[in-house]
């Protein structure tokens, strides 16, 4: 078992980065990437844990990426967390994570809702405050009585308390990338909220682009949409990835190590970042 995407308290995750990898090691991973949202923050501490474990570490950033009408978020495997560009650019989302985190609270304060960002950096228990921390505090208001449906009523694009954010373009996120030594993989293609045919044009123009990789299975995608886009993803010549998305004991249900329908992630997906990044450690060597 493997994971190419997961999350620590560097962003919205629930573990540290040496819990999380802690956790790998329990559930038996030979691989784990970190992804955190636009930070590389929890990177190093992740790697040198990683090495204490045995595990097989990829470096990596989970990247937002302006598109309508849904959500696309870019994976950077494989990425040199110390590269200076790298560390600027994530520098200035930071900033504007920051000013969306105030706009929301604003909106909740101008609803009659008593939620503010001290209160929310508590639930955070780290500077990187984001959307799932005031879903946790919409939770504990009772307002809601899920995370997901803080999303679905409130936060989510379109939603009365969205708030966009500066995002970087397509092309700045992958020279970005690119510089600092990693590859581009699409994560869970889904959240474009895009037709078939229309989600088949966008691939194309992503390997046009320099996309390297599609996250073809993600636990927010039935098994059978995910193999659907695997199909899509070869067919153009992309390399297939699949993680968890793990924040916490609540996203995904199933855990570490595992995809769409609670399926363990099969080592066969570290293949293609292995084959496009000669420098990472080969499984076969760790057994």
């Amino acid at each position: 078992m493997i994971d190419l995407h997961s999350h620590s308290t560097a962003s919205d995750g629930f573990l540290s980065p040496t819990s999380l990898v802690a956790l790998a090691a329990k559930t038996g991973l030979r691989a784990l990437a970190l992804t955190d949202h636009d930070t590389v923050a929890g990177v190093a501490e992740a790697r040198a844990a990683a090495a204490d474990r045995g595990i097989a570490f990829v470096s990596g950033v989970e990247i937002e990426i302006d598109f309508d009408p849904g959500e696309f978020h870019l994976l950077g495997l494989g990425i040199d967390e110390e590269d200076s560009r790298l560390l600027e650019a994530m520098a200035s989302l930071a900033k504007a994570r920051v000013r969306r985190n105030e706009a929301i609270v604003n909106l909740l304060k101008s609803d009659g809702l008593d939620i503010d960002l001290d209160e929310i950096a508590r639930i955070a228990g780290s500077e990187s405050l984001g959307r799932p921390h005031i879903a946790e505090a919409l939770l504990r208001h009772k307002i809601v009585r899920t995370k997901q449906e803080a999303f679905d009523r409130f936060l989510g694009k379109g939603k009365p308390f969205y708030m966009p954010k500066d995002c970087l373009s397509l092309s700045e996120a992958l020279e970005l990338i690119a510089a600092s030594g990693g590859v581009a993989v699409a994560a869970h293609p889904y959240s474009l909220f895009v037709g078939k045919s229309k989600l088949g044009t966008v691939m194309d123009s992503w390997k046009d682009a320099g996309v390297k990789g599609i996250e073809a299975y993600h636990p927010a995608a039935k098994l059978g949409q995910c193999r659907i886009l695997e199909a899509m993803a070869l067919e153009r010549g992309f390399f297939v990835t699949a993680g968890s998305d793990y924040h916490g004991p609540d996203k995904p249900v199933w855990g570490l190590g595992r995809t769409a329908g609670g399926i363990p992630i099969d080592d066969r997906y570290f293949g293609g970042i292995s084959a496009s990044l000669p420098s990472l450690p080969r499984l076969s060597l760790l057994d």
